[in-house]
């Protein structure tokens, strides 16, 4: 890209465009006060819409949570000259534990990964279809919630992540990471793995063991959005951050 295009791409509008997590509902993000250009259901992350959104955008923010976080992750990957910064709340690069395979004396093998048991990702199931049984909505549907766990069952990003994260890039993006000390969902080894990806990035670390971070410190997210645009503006990446 020469310096006229970079100029002139700068010049193009910010879209901020937000991954909500699996079964979770645009409301979470009421109590937070950064500005959004589209709240993406799960459902319309696996339908292709927002894929769709960031093919028709100059520039974009991405601010993903838990499993909207792989899905961010992945566009990120994927659509490198659309992404100008991201935020990745509770976001999760592999849910799912891994374990070694059992040797000799052992019942479980050693743990490789932190991350959800089979067992408690049915538990995880099992309790929303109980509280959202009687919801309409297509959020809790058990075809779609499925279709969500089946995405969290199968998502592995550390490769992919492993071979960006030698890139300038992957030292340079604007990125700010929010993650709670003890997540019950996701593990550190999330957080952990895209610290080591993102180097230069800003960490917010919440205390507790919670993991819907919009809902419980929607404060820190808004500064961690907001540090993402104060580093695009030093980037000199707009005038109208």
């Amino acid at each position: 890209m020469d310096d006229f295009s970079v100029h002139h791409h700068s010049h193009q509008p910010l879209k901020t465009l937000v991954f909500n997590g699996w079964a979770a509902g645009a409301e979470i993000w009421n109590a937070t006060s950064f500005s959004r250009d589209w709240t993406f259901s799960y459902i319309e992350q696996l339908d292709g819409l927002a894929e769709k959104v960031i093919d028709d955008s100059s520039r974009v923010l991405l601010v993903g949570f838990s499993m909207g976080g792989a899905n961010a992750l992945k566009m990120l990957l994927s659509k490198r000259e659309k992404i100008c910064g991201a935020v990745f709340v509770s976001a999760s690069v592999r849910m799912m534990e891994e374990r070694a395979e059992i040797e000799e004396g052992e019942t479980k093998g050693r743990l490789l990964w932190r991350g959800m048991s089979e067992r408690r990702l049915a538990a995880l199931k099992h309790g929303t279809e109980l509280v959202y049984s009687n919801d309409p909505s297509p959020l809790y549907s058990k075809e779609n919630l499925e279709r969500g766990l089946h995405f969290l069952r199968t998502t592995d990003l550390r490769e992919e992540l492993e071979r960006f994260s030698s890139t300038q890039e992957a030292r340079t993006l604007p990125v700010a990471i929010v993650s709670c000390e003890r997540d019950g969902i996701v593990s550190a080894d999330n957080t952990n793995f895209l610290r080591r990806v993102f180097p230069s990035s800003a960490f917010y670390s919440v205390q507790g063991n919670e993991h819907t971070l919009p809902v419980v410190a929607p404060e820190t997210i808004d500064r961690a959005v907001e540090a993402v645009k104060q580093m695009l503006f030093k980037k000199g990446a707009s005038n109208e951050v």
